[in-house]
C-alpha cells in the first residue's frame, strides 16, 4: 500500500474561514480514524491515509481499486453539521475537503446533517455528448462581445430539459471540480494540464455563445456528461489540480486569428472515441515527454493557441504583467497593500501593513507569506499571477459582505416578518427588503443566487426565490407570503448571529499597545501574552472579583480563566480568547480605569424558544449573574439554546421586574435584563 494525505477546511459561502469545527474522520467499516479541530484559518492537520499505489490509475485497463475511501463529518454549534461520504485519497495527493457550512436557522433541526456523496472521477466512462452541441452557425447562438472568465457560473444540475437544482459557485472552484470529477489527480503533470485547458475552454465557450441562456435557461452550463463537463456539487478537490486551476484559471485554448475559445470537445478514448481529444491519451502522449500545449495539438488543429485574458467580471485590478516583489514600487503595489490590510481584518494572522504607499518592502513581504502560507501558495514572499488573483479574489469576497453588512444596518429589517404578499410584478421598499435579504443570504448559501437590488420583483428575483423555497422546503411557487418572510427572517437573523464581522481598524491612542494580528489562546507564548498578563493583573488588584495569575508570558488555563472572567464582567463574547476586541477593552481598562460596559443593543428581532447563538448566550450569562441577588430567578446552562429551562428563567426575570411574562425576550425585557444585570459577575 502507499500513502495518501486527507485536509479538511470549513468556511462560510464567502470564504471566511470557521474556527473550532469538529472533524471526525472514519474508514469505510465505520472504524475511528482521527479526531481533529479546524484552527484560526478553517483548516485541520493534514492526515496520513494508506491507499493504493498511483499506477493503478495510468492503465485505463486496470480495474483497480484506484484509492482508499473514507467518511468526514464536520461539527459547530450553530451551523449545520455536513458529512462527506466515499472521500477518495490517492497515493502522493492530498485530498482537501472545503466545506461550506451554512449558519443553523433558529427553527431549524440542530441534529440535522446535510450528505455529500462522492464519487470517483467519470473519465472511464466518458462517452460522447448528445447532440446538437457543436456550433452549426451564427443563427443557432448568440456571442458576447468579449471573451470574459466569469466571476461565477451557475451549473445546472441536471439534463437542460429537466428541473433541477441550479448553483451559483465561483469559475475557479467550479472548473476545480470539474477536473477532481473527470480525471485523476495521479496523472502526470502535462496531461492535467491539457485536460484542465480543455475543460476551461469548453466553459468559456458555453460563457461566450451564451449557448444556454440565448435559449431561455437560466443557467449557463449543466453537470451531465452527456452535453457538458461531469460537475459533482461540494466535492473533495485535489491540491494537485487546485494549484494547476489557480495558475491557469484565466487561460484558453483558440485558434490563430480567432477570438472565440475553441470547442474543445473530448471523451474518455477508451469505451468511446469523437473527433476531439481522449483523456486517456492524454495520459499516453504525456508519458512521451510532450507539453500540455503539443497534447492540445495532437487532437486539434495545429494552428492552436493559448491566450490568456485580464477580462475577469468581479476583479477591480488585474495582474500588472511582472511578478511584485521586495524592492517593487508604484501603484501596483499600494493596490497590493490595501488589499492585505482589507482582508486581513477577517483573517487576523496576516501582519498589518503600516504605510501602505507603493513600496514593497519587507513588512510587505512578511504579509505576502502569511497570505501565501494561509492559502496553501508557496510562501515567497513574492506576488505573481497566481497570488496576485488569490489576493484579489478574497477582497472582493470580505469587501462585498461589509458592503452587504452596512446596507443591512441602513434598512434595518427589524424582527417581525411583514405580512404583504409580494410576486413577480410587485414593486417597492417591500421588494427592495426581499432583494436586499436575498443578497445576503447568497454570501452564504451558494445555492441562492444574488440580484439587482431595484425594489423591482422580476423574473431574476422570483428564480432566487424559489431557490431559497426549495433550500428550505417550502412550496417553490415564487411568491413572498408568510411562511416565507419567516424563514427569509430566521435565516438573515441566523446569519447575523453566527458570522462575527470585525469593523475597520482605528488607530489607538499614542503610546498604547497595538494589537498583534494574532489570537491569544490557552499555548500562545511571548511577549503579547506577558503584557496581557501584567494588565490583567494590574486590573485585578483595583477590581474585585477577577483572579490573578502569574506573569510569565505562557497562556495557559489559568490565564484563560482571568480571560474569561474580564469578559464576563464587560460583556464580551466569552471564549478565553483574547483576540481585537478583548485586546482593545483590557488597554482601554488598564489605562482609563473601569467604566460601566454599555448594554449590549436589542439585537432588533424575538428570542425565544428555539433561538440559538451568541445573544443568546448573553441572556443566559446575565441570568445567572442576577440569581446572585433574586434566588427565584434559576440558573441556566449557558449553552447557547434557548430551551424550556431559559425560558423558565425570562419568565421568573418578568415576574420579578411586573414585565409581561411570556418567556420571550423581545425589546422591553431585553433592555430591563441589561440594566438589571449591569457590574453583576456569574
Amino acid at each position: 500500500m502507499a500513502t495518501g494525505t486527507l485536509r479538511i477546511e470549513a468556511k462560510t459561502a464567502n470564504s471566511l474561514p470557521i474556527q473550532d469545527v469538529d472533524v471526525v474522520i472514519r474508514n469505510e467499516q465505520g472504524e475511528l480514524l482521527q479526531r481533529l479541530k479546524t484552527d484560526e484559518n478553517g483548516k485541520t492537520s493534514v492526515v496520513s491515509l494508506e491507499t493504493p499505489e498511483a499506477s493503478h490509475t495510468l492503465d485505463p485497463d486496470d480495474e483497480g481499486p484506484f484509492s482508499s475511501q473514507c467518511y468526514v463529518s464536520l461539527i459547530h454549534a450553530g451551523y449545520i453539521s455536513v458529512e462527506y461520504r466515499g472521500v477518495h485519497v490517492y497515493d502522493g495527493i492530498e485530498s482537501v475537503v472545503s466545506a461550506n457550512m451554512r449558519p443553523l436557522p433558529r427553527d431549524h433541526d440542530p441534529s440535522a446533517t446535510i450528505t455529500v456523496e462522492s464519487l470517483p472521477p467519470v473519465v472511464s466512462g466518458r462517452g460522447p455528448w448528445e447532440r446538437p452541441r457543436q456550433q452549426r452557425g451564427p443563427q443557432d447562438l448568440r456571442v458576447l462581445t468579449e471573451v470574459v472568465v466569469p466571476e461565477f457560473i451557475m451549473v445546472h444540475l441536471g439534463r437542460p430539459d429537466v428541473s433541477a437544482r441550479n448553483v451559483h459557485i465561483s469559475f475557479v472552484d467550479y472548473i476545480k471540480n470539474v477536473a477532481s470529477s473527470e480525471i485523476y489527480a495521479t496523472w502526470p503533470q502535462a496531461s492535467l494540464e491539457a485536460n484542465i485547458y480543455a475543460q476551461i475552454t469548453f466553459a468559456l465557450n458555453r460563457v461566450y455563445t451564451e449557448w444556454y441562456r440565448s435559449r431561455g435557461y437560466p443557467f449557463d452550463i449543466t453537470n451531465s456528461t452527456a452535453f457538458d463537463q461531469a460537475f459533482v456539487n461540494d466535492r473533495e478537490i485535489y491540491d494537485n489540480i487546485s494549484r494547476i486551476v489557480d495558475g491557469i484559471f484565466n487561460r484558453y485554448a483558440r485558434r490563430l486569428g480567432f477570438k472565440n475559445p475553441y470547442f474543445t470537445e473530448y471523451c474518455d478514448g477508451r469505451t468511446v472515441t469523437c473527433p476531439g481529444m481522449s483523456q486517456w491519451g492524454t495520459v499516453t502522449l504525456a508519458e512521451r515527454g510532450m507539453n500540455a500545449l503539443e497534447i492540445l495539438r495532437n487532437y486539434y488543429p495545429k494552428d492552436l493557441e493559448i491566450v490568456e485574458t485580464d477580462n475577469i467580471t468581479g476583479i477591480p485590478s488585474s495582474y500588472p504583467g511582472t511578478p511584485l516583489q521586495e524592492g517593487s514600487e508604484g501603484p501596483n503595489v499600494e493596490v497590493l497593500q490595501r488589499y492585505l490590510n482589507r482582508i486581513r481584518t477577517d483573517f487576523p494572522l496576516i501582519p498589518q501593513i503600516s504605510y501602505p504607499r507603493g513600496n514593497f518592502d519587507a513588512q510587505t513581504a512578511q504579509a505576502v507569506r502569511v497570505f501565501q502560507g494561509i492559502f496553501d501558495l508557496t510562501p515567497d514572499g513574492v506576488v505573481g499571477p497566481r497570488t496576485w488573483y488569490k489576493i484579489s479574489f478574497l477582497y472582493v469576497a470580505v469587501t462585498k459582505l461589509s458592503e452587504l453588512t452596512g446596507e443591512g444596518e441602513r434598512i434595518g429589517i427589524g424582527s417581525v416578518p411583514p405580512t404583504t404578499v409580494l410576486q413577480q410584478g410587485s414593486r417597492g421598499a417591500g421588494v427592495n427588503e426581499v432583494q436586499f435579504i436575498l443578497n445576503m443570504i447568497s454570501e452564504f448559501f451558494p445555492s441562492i443566487p444574488p440580484v439587482i437590488q431595484d425594489s423591482l420583483f422580476g423574473a431574476t428575483t422570483r428564480a432566487a426565490v424559489i431557490d431559497f423555497q426549495r433550500m428550505m422546503g417550502l412550496t417553490p411557487d415564487g411568491i413572498v407570503g408568510p411562511n416565507t418572510w419567516r424563514s427569509f427572517y430566521n435565516v438573515y437573523w441566523g446569519i447575523s448571529d453566527n458570522v462575527f464581522l470585525r469593523p475597520p481598524e482605528e488607530e489607538p491612542p499614542a503610546g498604547r499597545p497595538v494589537y498583534p494580528g494574532t489570537l491569544l489562546r490557552v499555548g500562545s507564548r511571548g511577549d503579547s501574552v506577558h503584557l496581557m498578563q501584567r494588565y490583567l493583573n494590574a486590573i485585578a488588584e483595583r477590581y474585585h472579583g477577577l483572579p490573578t495569575i502569574t506573569a510569565d508570558g505562557a497562556f495557559g488555563n489559568a490565564t484563560q480563566n482571568a480571560v474569561i472572567a474580564f469578559q464576563r464582567r464587560y460583556g464580551l463574547s466569552v471564549d478565553g480568547v483574547i483576540g481585537h476586541e478583548t485586546w482593545n477593552r483590557i488597554v482601554s481598562v488598564y489605562f482609563d480605569g473601569e467604566s460601566v460596559p454599555p448594554a449590549p443593543p436589542y439585537p432588533g428581532y424575538y428570542i425565544s424558544v428555539g433561538s440559538q447563538g451568541g445573544y443568546v448566550r448573553l441572556i443566559q450569562e446575565r441570568l445567572n449573574a442576577l440569581n446572585r441577588v433574586h434566588p427565584a430567578i434559576a440558573r441556566v446552562p449557558v449553552d447557547g439554546v434557548f430551551g424550556s429551562r431559559t425560558r423558565s428563567a425570562v419568565v421568573a426575570f418578568q415576574r420579578q421586574f411586573a414585565l409581561s411574562q411570556d418567556g420571550i425576550v423581545g425589546r422591553t425585557t431585553w433592555i430591563r435584563l441589561m440594566a438589571e444585570s449591569a457590574g453583576l459577575t456569574v
